[in-house]
Formats: structure tokens, C-alpha cells, sequence
């Protein structure tokens, strides 16, 4: 077959030349589509081969950055849950990894590089055993940086732990934006935005997680109400933290977060492989019999007449008392170790005469020395201060009764002439023990030097509770870091006599289990009424506690582990008298016995001995709310009145069969008990039946 091809008229028709002939030029007209479209489909396949070799990288990277339920990127890393959902997360906020610097070996994937230059970053994950899963974690400069930030997201769950701090909420409340702050010990009676004095590094989620940072980070808290995160920072600019020595500034911020399978197993985990536990059970008479203290009721003027009259009134009222705490101020300066023969003309007799009738008798004790006292020359002689930078002169501190030295407790003459003189006061006058006052990092100067070199301020309070040891059986602190092990009770700051949260009745319970959840078991919860000073007091008469306040309190606190009067009942009338020691013999009989077997149980467990309620319900949302119940043991329940005026209160009871001290019977939980009616002598409490 041949093709005729048309000719446009005018073309000309030739049978060879230049142009070729007509067909000739229209197949390489056509041609043309076909060649680019070959190319096209070169650059395609290569286009798909880059591609897929893009998203395999891709892929292996995903995977590189992936450990066992976490998910690494260069912001911040989350981890999920079996069921894969996500239960952590953490922001790097000061920095952002640089991907290609990531590698992974075994457990541990790490990266060399940030977007600011050298780092060592890993992340290690350890099986711990079939439940519990941990990360270890470590964002260490190499270059120098001022500072490491990463922030912990809420994700929906509820935090416990940190701190004791003056306004006290249970579960952990974020208000506000606040930069963040050393995590240092500090008195929040008088700094009441500060840290307290019993602090661990150490948060537990409803979400059973917990992450606890290493000691050796120079450690800043902050947060975040707008982003409900929590700021952990790590410097050493601007910071009472110094680097150990010969070692270079550069901050570094490590910790581990792990995640078990409900809230109350995980905390047992962690106590158990992180915190010291006490090697000894204190004195039961504590625990059972309530201990008497001069302050909220005589303050400064305390004297030998006072003191002799109170325990005499003590017996004349009918009630028990494990011992008799003298406390400020019985010495004639701040930082000497006997009595003003003005007011304790005869301490001597004083001792035997208590003695007698069956009174031991405990001192207050703190670790200052005034600059107008005899001993102040003798320890800027001796050298066992705490001393300014330059390491030649004492730093004279301001506390609550003047200005002074602080002991420098790195330094063993220090500690060697201190507990010597506490001996000699306890040899000469038969002394029970002492209450350890103060202790906290805020007391020390801003800048300052010790023997041995602090790089964390808090180890100050850590070495001022060790001198608590040789009188542990009674002794009482009211500072705590890394101290659990320090077998004596721990009392929890001054209460104002007010009703609130802000050291109120209503900060007890929050205050006790926050403690409890760090480690420490023995709580004394302070006075009885709160001590009474001025200005901040409710509706008080005769510079009394409110009434109703005072019976409430003593109710509360005839269920914690141990109680403590000043302000004595029979300061207000009969009545009053017959509640405290009808809520005494109760704490006696009923509270004692249960805490004292918790008591032995926290030498192997650290486990609280008072409870949140989540500890027997971690799988009901309600539990983890609740800040004015607890629990003694996983059976006894209680649900004080913590509101002026009320004679009821709604009481939320978790799942299982409980009898209230009425004698009632509930066994269709968990349910609320609305308007629950408690008189003014009762408190309401229910004990689990098997």
C-alpha cells in the first residue's frame, strides 16, 4: 500500500534536495513528541527512584527514632501506651536536634549535634520487668550554653509531688506563668512563693508515669498555665548551683521517666529503686501518746514557772503526753546551749520535778549563732561557719530572731562541736531530744563558701538533718532533702490559724500526702489550732484560734501519725476539753495500732502510711481530685470537716464494701454520700470491710 499525501497548493514537489521529502519532514515532525516523551519517562522513573529511596531513608530514620513506645523528633519526644495512647511528652524548648547527627545502637539511640553547635543527647530505654518501662534521658552541652529547658505537657493527667509549698493543692495546681526558679529548700512561712523545705525531684502522674532528675542537674523549676507544662531547666548562670569542681560550666539535663501499668505500681517502683528508706521505727509513744509544745501558747516568754505549770495542767485535765517540747526561747542569746538563769533559775530542779511526774522533756535547737552571743567568737575562732566567697570571713545571715552565723555543716569540727554541745544538754539535764528548727537553703547567703563545696545548695539541708541521727527516736525536723532515711519525724511547716489553703486547715491533708508521696512517713502536722499569731488568725478571741477551728483541726489530726497541742484545749472550756480527750483516747486505740504496723512496714516498702484515695482506686477519674480524704493503710477512710459553719459534708466512698463508725453499711460503690451529716465533735471515717 502506498499513502497519497495531499499538497497544499503552492508547495513544491521535489525529488530530493535540502528539505527532504514531505513525508520524511512529517515523520520527524512527529517524531519529536515521542523522543520527549521518552525523556519524560526517564525523568519519571528516576524522579520515582529518588523517591523511594527518600522514603525508605525516611522510613529507616522513622524507625531509628523510634524506641519501645517513644517517638523521638527534633523538638521533643512523646511515649504512648500499649493501647497507643499518648501518656508523656516533652518539648525541648532551649534547643532542637539535628536529625542526621541521630544514630541508634541497641537500647540507646543518641545524637551529637543541636541547631547551636556539639551535645551529648540519648535516650536509653530499660525493661525493667513486664510492667514497668524506663528512659533515661541526658541533654548535655558541649559548647558553651547558657542553659538546657525542656518542658513537660499535663496530657489531660494529674501531677503529685515536688514540693511543700505554702499554698498546697492535691493534685499539683498550675497557676500562672513563672520562670523557672532553683529547686532549692526554703522557709515558705516567710516566702510564701518559694519552694519548701521538704522537696524531692520526683513528679508522679495519674497517667502512671513518674520522671525523677538526676542529682546531679543544677535543676530550675518553672511552668506554664497557658501551655499546662511544667519548665524543667537546667544552669548554672544567674543560679546558686555551681559546677563541680575543675569541671566547666556547661549545663546539663538528665532524668529518667517511667511508665508502669496503673499509678499506684509505678510509685511503688520508683520509691522502692530511688529513695532511701528510714532504718528504724521512731519512739511508739509518739505515735501513740500526743507530744505538748510551749510556742503557739507562750511564744518567746516561755519561763521555768510556765513551763512547770502547763504540765502540771496537762495531768489536771486528764490527759496523756509522750513528751514536753520547750522551745524558743530558753537561752539567753540565740546560740548558746543552757538556760537564762533569769527565766530558769533552777533548770536543774525543773528536769527532776518533771521528771517525777512522768514528763520527758525535748529542746529546740537551730543552727544559728548570733553575732551578740558568747559563742559567736568562738566559732569565727574555730572556723565553722559558713563563710563569705572569699573563704576568710563568717557570712552573717538574717533569720527569723536576728542576725548571725550559720554553722557550716560540710565542715566535721562544725558538726563534731554542735552535736557535743546537744549531748552535753541532754547528759546534764536528762533531755529526751531536740526539735531541729530551720535547716533550709534560703538561710545561707546568696553568695557564699563552705568546707566541702556545695554544687546543689539543698545537700546544706541534707547534711543539717544527719545531726538529727543520735536523737532520732523523738527528734523532730521540719527540712527534709534526700533525708528519708533519717529515722525521726518530720514536721511540716508553721500553720496559721485559718481555714484555707494557704498553710490552713485545708493544707494539711495536701501538705501530708505530697510529703508522704516523696518519701517522708513519720509527719508530725503541726500544731493543734495553728499557732496562733497576729494578724493571721480567724475571728479569734483572747488571741485564741476560732473555736470551731480548733476542734476541727484536733479531729484532723487525731488521725495522722502523730499529734501535737500547744494551744491546750481547756484554754476555751469543758466542752472543748471532753472533744480532745475523747479524739485523744480514739487516735490512742484506733489510729495508733494501724499506723505503727504501717510504720514498720515503710523500713522495706517506703510506702505512705496516709494515703490518697487513687492508692486503692487508680481506675477511677473521681479519686485522683479528692484533697480533703485519705486514707491510713488501703482500710481505714477519713473525711474530716475542713468549712466553717458545717455540720455535714459530702464524702465520695471508691468501689468495695464499706461501714462507716456509725455503723452503716455501703456496698454498692463507688458512690457520693451527699450532705453526710458529721456533728461538731465527730469526724467521719469508714473502715473497708473484707
Amino acid at each position: 500500500m502506498y499513502q497519497i499525501v495531499p499538497v497544499a497548493p503552492g508547495e513544491q514537489q521535489t525529488a530530493g534536495g535540502a528539505g527532504g521529502s514531505p513525508l520524511k519532514k512529517k515523520l520527524a515532525h512527529e517524531g519529536r513528541p515521542l523522543v520527549m516523551a521518552a525523556v519524560l519517562g526517564c525523568v519519571l522513573v528516576l524522579a520515582s527512584v529518588v523517591a523511594w529511596c527518600y522514603y525508605s531513608a525516611s522510613l529507616r530514620k522513622a524507625q531509628l527514632l523510634k524506641a519501645e513506645l517513644l517517638d523521638l523528633n527534633k523538638d521533643g519526644f512523646i511515649i504512648h501506651n500499649q493501647a497507643g495512647a499518648v501518656i508523656f511528652s516533652m518539648t525541648f524548648r532551649s534547643g532542637t536536634l539535628d536529625l542526621d547527627s541521630c544514630s541508634k545502637e541497641g537500647n540507646i539511640l543518641s545524637c551529637s549535634r543541636s541547631d547551636s553547635g556539639k551535645l551529648n543527647f540519648f535516650i536509653q530505654t530499660v525493661r525493667l520487668k513486664d510492667t514497668v518501662m524506663c528512659y533515661r534521658v541526658r541533654w548535655e552541652e558541649l559548647q558553651n550554653k547558657y542553659l538546657v529547658e525542656h518542658a513537660m505537657a499535663y496530657n489531660d493527667s494529674h501531677w503529685y509531688g515536688g514540693a511543700e509549698t505554702a499554698t498546697q493543692y492535691w493534685p499539683v495546681k498550675i497557676q500562672g506563668e513563672e520562670e523557672p526558679q532553683p529547686f532549692i529548700t526554703s522557709d515558705i512561712y516567710s516566702n510564701r512563693n518559694a519552694f519548701g523545705g521538704i522537696l524531692e525531684r520526683y513528679w508522679l502522674s495519674s497517667n502512671a508515669t513518674a520522671i525523677k532528675i538526676n542529682d546531679s542537674v543544677p535543676f530550675h523549676l518553672g511552668w506554664s498555665e497557658k501551655d499546662r507544662t511544667l519548665r524543667f531547666q537546667a544552669r548554672y548562670q544567674d543560679s546558686p548551683f555551681r559546677p563541680p569542681e575543675g569541671q566547666p560550666a556547661l549545663p546539663e539535663l538528665s532524668y529518667r521517666v517511667c511508665v508502669g501499668s496503673d499509678v499506684t505500681s509505678i510509685h511503688k517502683y520508683m520509691v522502692r529503686r530511688y529513695f532511701p528508706k528510714p532504718v528504724k521505727v521512731p519512739s511508739p509513744e509518739v505515735f501513740k501518746q500526743p507530744l505538748w509544745s510551749t510556742w503557739a501558747l507562750h511564744k518567746t516568754a516561755v519561763t521555768q514557772e510556765k513551763l512547770l505549770r502547763y504540765a502540771s495542767d496537762i495531768t489536771k485535765h486528764g490527759f496523756t503526753c509522750s513528751h514536753l517540747e520547750l522551745d524558743d526561747r530558753y537561752t539567753a542569746d540565740y546560740g548558746e546551749f543552757d538556760f537564762d538563769p533569769q527565766k530558769f533559775p533552777n533548770a536543774s530542779g525543773m528536769f527532776d520535778r518533771l521528771r517525777e511526774e512522768g514528763f520527758q522533756v525535748s529542746l529546740w535547737t537551730h543552727p544559728f549563732i548570733n553575732y551578740d552571743s558568747i559563742n559567736f567568737g568562738v566559732a569565727v575562732e574555730k572556723g565553722l561557719f559558713v563563710r563569705e566567697p572569699s573563704g576568710e570571713l563568717p557570712a552573717l545571715v538574717r533569720w527569723w530572731n536576728g542576725i548571725g552565723g550559720i554553722l557550716d555543716f560540710t565542715n566535721p569540727e562544725a558538726r563534731e562541736w554542735y552535736s557535743s554541745h546537744l549531748h552535753m544538754l541532754k547528759q546534764r539535764y536528762n533531755v529526751t531530744s531536740f526539735k531541729f528548727d530551720a535547716g533550709e537553703t534560703s538561710y545561707l547567703p546568696r553568695q557564699f563558701s563552705t568546707l566541702v563545696p556545695l554544687s546543689d545548695p539543698s545537700t546544706f539541708t541534707r547534711r543539717y538533718t544527719e545531726m538529727a541521727i543520735p536523737f532520732s527516736e523523738r527528734a523532730e525536723l521540719r527540712v527534709g532533702y534526700q533525708s528519708q532515711n533519717i529515722s525521726c519525724f518530720f514536721r511540716i511547716i508553721d500553720r496559721d490559724s485559718v481555714w484555707g489553703y494557704e498553710l490552713g486547715l485545708k493544707s494539711i491533708i495536701p501538705t501530708v500526702l505530697t510529703i508522704s508521696i516523696l518519701g517522708y512517713q513519720f509527719v508530725l502536722p503541726d500544731m493543734i489550732g495553728g499557732n496562733a499569731y497576729p494578724n493571721r488568725t480567724t475571728d479569734g478571741k483572747n488571741g485564741l484560734p476560732d473555736r470551731e477551728l480548733y476542734i476541727r483541726w484536733l479531729e484532723l489530726s487525731a488521725f495522722m501519725p502523730a499529734m501535737q497541742f500547744s494551744i491546750p484545749p481547756w484554754a476555751y472550756d469543758n466542752e472543748v476539753v471532753q472533744i480532745a480527750q475523747k479524739f485523744t483516747e480514739l487516735h490512742e486505740n484506733l489510729v495508733a495500732p494501724r499506723v505503727l504496723e504501717l510504720a514498720g512496714e515503710v523500713l522495706d516498702t517506703g510506702d505512705p502510711i496516709i494515703r490518697p484515695l487513687w492508692w486503692i482506686a487508680n481506675d477511677d477519674e473521681a479519686a485522683y481530685k479528692i484533697d480533703s480524704q485519705f486514707l491510713i493503710g488501703d482500710d481505714l477512710m477519713v473525711a474530716p470537716v475542713l468549712q466553717p459553719g458545717k455540720q455535714e459534708r459530702d464524702i465520695y466512698l471508691p468501689a468495695g464494701r464499706w461501714k462507716s463508725y456509725k455503723g452503716e453499711h455501703f456496698d454498692k460503690g463507688p458512690m457520693y454520700l451527699t450532705d453526710y451529716p458529721v456533728d461538731l465533735d465527730e469526724i467521719a471515717y469508714f473502715t473497708w470491710v473484707h
